[in-house]
């Protein structure tokens, strides 16, 4: 196996089956796992914050670090590498609200509610998600069997 460590405001696609992609720490920020089971293309995004607009500037250098400009990036690799709209298996993981008890910023909420919006402006579902609370969490997705595993508080549970 093979792993690629997805950072924060980073992605990566494969099509490679010894592939494993992995992000850690998942606070706030939302992490985006798709895969096509027919292609075996899997991709995972670890986005920070929901709108560009906040820095667009920014959103040109790193655009995976902002859900509405990673997510289209993150689809339009997977196409490149023969997924299809059609087959692709949506999942989200993160958006706690760790650093801010109060509710003040509500970055993962917000986080989360862009990623369902551009999704359902797409016609797109998301089949199973591990979102909210107020802990830290792994993911990873095995490129040959689509398998994705949350770690989170000393516990592992596929998703």
């Amino acid at each position: 196996m093979n792993s690629l460590v997805v950072g924060i405001s980073d992605m990566k696609v494969s099509s490679t089956n010894d592939d494993v992609l992995i992000t850690y720490s998942l606070g706030s920020c939302l992490g985006v796992i798709i895969y096509d089971p027919v292609a075996h293309v899997a991709g995972l995004l670890h986005s920070m914050l929901p709108l560009s607009k906040i820095d667009p500037l920014k959103a040109k250098t790193a655009p995976c670090m902002f859900v509405d400009t990673g997510i289209p990036l993150l689809f339009n690799e997977a196409y490149n590498k023969g997924a299809e709209k059609k087959r692709i298996i949506v999942k989200a993981v993160g958006c706690s609200s760790m650093l801010d008890e109060k509710g003040f910023f509500k970055i993962g909420e917000r986080n989360f509610t862009i990623l369902r919006k551009l999704l359902w402006k797409n016609n797109i579902l998301i089949d199973k998600e591990d979102i909210g609370g107020d802990q830290s969490r792994t993911v990873s997705i095995s490129v040959a069997t689509g398998r994705v595993i949350v770690k989170s508080e000393g516990k592992e549970k596929e998703l």
